[in-house]
């Protein structure tokens, strides 16, 4: 069976499925899953965690798996277990007995808590269309910027003080979010919203910067080149360049391309232009991609993730489709061979989160499995359409 043919990925998403239903918790949520399917019942939970497994079983269901709507439902009624019932909102981390281990309202949390519920109103799970209400008001009013066109970062819990810190890494899950909201309610003003944050990080400081992404920026929204140059494999705010979400911005900005009557002709440039410097800075003859690089593209945190080859392959995938260029495909193959090769666990399940440089067992970053979400989509997205949002359309999966 070849690497990333329909027939390999429907086995992937089966076998990624499988394991990502172990991380249920009878008493609420899913867990962060380790590297076998077990996991702590006394552990803390995770916003981001239970949000991403909520969209992922909300579009299985859609594609027609059997029992994917009752795990998609038990996920709308955990984000309750997350809310703040006194000022709106939902807290990103909860200890076993439902406490907030921090009282933040984070936008990189908020964006997942919407693309859940924009998933799982569209897959019919109950209680979600009350969660997408709440969800997008929650990020009309707090999150969204209009003066400067993109998503503030981090509010305190009663919402009254905000952090001076901004992130593209927030913005860029939001403008994911954003497109399924547009096509989720109707409501073209989301995408209008994809679109100016996309012109702003991509568009301004991206090219500004030879199409390696800023990632860290102040109150204004200037980039903090050395921030966390201390801490540089930390796994949400790394220092550097991320070739990962080089390649998933332009996978994005292709998305955003086809939902549009009338795109812009900058979009297809930056699209390529940041899979060009992304190929440039981290793919090599060795295997796999590095996880950041330093402005001038050599590598700084050299470990190899699953979620930076899952998206390295969508983006190859989306402008294979959107240009017809056999570069693209090329790439696609490539890495299709490395994922099945490397990363897809066959004896524990599911795809190994990182490796070393020399592709042995690491955990400097992450441990365990935590995450079904970009490796379902890796092999669920190439079937469908670049527009609509994959809500729209995975029934076609369905057998």
């Amino acid at each position: 069976m070849d690497p990333g043919s329909e027939r390999w990925r429907d086995e992937q998403r089966r076998d990624i499925l499988a394991f990502a239903r172990r991380s249920k918790r009878e008493a609420g949520g899913f867990a962060w899953l380790d590297d076998d399917g077990g996991y702590d019942s006394d552990a803390n939970l995770q916003l981001w965690i239970t949000a991403r497994m909520t969209y992922v079983f909300a579009l299985a269901h859609l594609a027609g798996e059997a029992d994917a709507l009752e795990l998609a439902e038990h996920g709308v009624r955990a984000m309750g277990m997350f809310h703040d019932d006194e000022h709106g909102g939902w807290f990103a981390e909860i200890d076993a007995n439902g406490a907030p281990a921090q009282t933040g309202k984070f936008c990189y949390e908020h964006a997942f808590v919407l693309l859940a519920a924009c998933a799982a109103s569209v897959a019919g799970a109950e209680g979600a269309s009350e969660l997408l209400d709440e969800a997008t008001l929650t990020h009309r009013t707090k999150f969204w910027d209009t003066d400067a066109g993109r998503c503030r970062e981090e509010w305190n819990q009663d919402w009254s003080e905000l952090d001076g810190y901004r992130g593209a890494n927030s913005n860029m899950h939001t403008v994911e979010a954003y497109l399924f909201a547009a096509d989720a309610t109707g409501d073209d003003a989301w995408r209008q919203r994809a679109l100016a944050i996309c012109e702003r990080i991509i568009g301004i400081h991206a090219r500004g910067h030879e199409w390696r992404i800023p990632e860290h920026y102040d109150h204004d929204w200037t980039p903090i080149a050395n921030y966390n140059i201390e801490k540089p494999a930390d796994p949400f705010r790394p220092f550097g360049a991320t070739p990962g979400h080089a390649f998933e911005w332009a996978r994005l900005i292709v998305q955003l391309a086809a939902s549009l009557d009338d795109p812009r002709p900058w979009m297809q440039e930056a699209a390529e232009g940041l899979f060009a410097q992304a190929v440039a800075d981290a793919v090599s003859d060795a295997p796999a991609i590095p996880y950041t690089t330093d402005w001038h593209g050599q590598p700084v945190v050299d470990e190899r993730f699953h979620w930076v080859i899952a998206e390295a392959t969508l983006a190859a995938e989306a402008l294979d489709t959107f240009t017809g260029e056999a570069l693209y495909d090329g790439f696609a193959q490539r890495w299709w061979s490395e994922i099945d090769e490397y990363f897809v666990d066959s004896k524990g399940g599911s795809w190994v989160h990182e490796l070393s440089p020399t592709m042995g067992p690491s955990a400097r970053t992450w441990q365990g499995k935590p995450d079904a979400y970009h490796a379902f989509n890796a092999v669920t997205l190439p079937s469908l359409p670049l527009a609509p949002c994959p809500a729209m359309t995975i029934d076609r999966l369905a057998k």
